[in-house]
């Protein structure tokens, strides 16, 4: 699939020396987002970007993004139902 869009060319130019390549910056974080979002499973996100899911993870970590992390919720349950199982 091919997506593509129109930038001012002076922003294109300025991107470009900051960034290099915009297209793979534009691939990258589209598929950060889905992926972000829920959209994109890692070994979808690994295998869209072709490379490995070990490499995967240097890309999401270059882009601020964890994954499996607990929401509160989620770890206030599992601490309630932790110390239920202790007798606390």
């Amino acid at each position: 699939m091919t997506v593509s869009f129109n930038l001012p060319q002076h922003i294109e130019q300025d991107l470009r020396l900051d960034l290099g390549d915009l297209d793979q910056t534009a691939k990258e974080s589209t598929l950060v987002e889905l992926f972000r979002q829920g959209k994109l499973s890692h070994g979808a996100f690994a295998e869209a970007l072709g490379i490995s899911r070990y490499e995967a993870d240097g890309v999401l970590k270059r882009y601020n993004v964890t994954e499996d992390l607990l929401t509160l919720e989620e770890f206030q349950a599992e601490t309630a139902a932790l110390r239920k199982l202790l007798g606390e």
